[in-house]
């Protein structure tokens, strides 16, 4: 499935349905994030149940600290 995470077009396995899915990928597991699905921002509680279409356009915001 082809879908857009932060304004690159990628192709994820077909494994990968839900947002928590997306997530639990080494490139964000572990990390606090606020996500935003075609527009929409999406709360942590429907992660698990919230289903990647294709096409769809993922936003993921991580927080870095320092200073």
């Amino acid at each position: 499935m082809n879908v857009t995470v932060n304004g690159k077009r990628q192709r994820i396995e077909e494994s990968c349905r839900t947002l928590e899915d997306l997530l639990s990928r080494p490139e964000w597991a572990g990390k606090l994030v606020i996500v935003e699905l075609n527009g929409e921002l999406a709360g942590r509680e429907v992660y698990g149940e919230t289903l990647l279409s294709e096409g769809d356009r993922v936003e993921l915001v991580h927080f870095v600290g320092g200073g």
